[in-house]
């Protein structure tokens, strides 16, 4: 089943609608994003890689939010996504199971995104807007990833850059 953003916002899933959806092995971290745009975006990214699930941590709005629902069209209905406390409890714990982790920041230790080989299942971090992934979290992180700017422009927009480093991912699974 394929619906467009009008059906999606006004469509509520059932449990066995929600569990034919054939899941790929990647997570969002998500460390307090600040903008709902941002957060309803990727929702709407998250549903269509069909990722495991979201983790929404620390400061930051969640669902139900009217602002998050028009930005997602609805797709935060049809995501698997949980609310935390820390983005990084939630990648010690994801560590812990076995799961890969990177954050896609720009830091020191960073490589190039087309350096990058991932094992999987993976859990992608994403940062605030403004201030990126806490300190913390990079720490913990088994790698620290960034998109190449060849531009002017320092950094990319977070969901944009979901959205470049998750279909990157993507690829390695097919």
């Amino acid at each position: 089943m394929k619906l467009g953003s009008k059906e999606l916002r006004d469509y509520e899933p059932t449990q066995e609608e929600l569990a034919q959806i054939s899941r790929q092995p990647l997570y969002f971290v998500l460390d307090e994003i600040l903008d709902t745009y941002n957060i309803g975006s990727l929702f709407r990214l998250a549903d269509a890689l069909a990722i495991e699930k979201v983790y929404l941590c620390g400061s930051m709005q969640f669902p139900p939010s009217s602002r998050i629902h028009k930005a997602a069209v609805g797709t935060e209905l049809w995501t698997p996504w949980e609310k935390r406390d820390t983005a990084l409890e939630v990648v010690l714990e994801l560590k812990e199971k076995g799961i890969a982790t990177v954050a896609v920041e720009q830091d020191e230790r960073s490589i190039s995104l087309p350096d990058f080989k991932p094992s999987f299942p993976l859990a992608i971090v994403l940062g605030h807007e403004t201030t990126g992934v806490k300190k913390e979290v990079l720490d913990a992180v088994d790698t620290i990833i960034e998109l190449p700017m060849l531009g002017i422009n320092k950094s990319f927009n977070v969901w944009g850059s979901g959205a470049v480093v998750a279909y990157r991912m993507l690829e390695y699974l097919r």
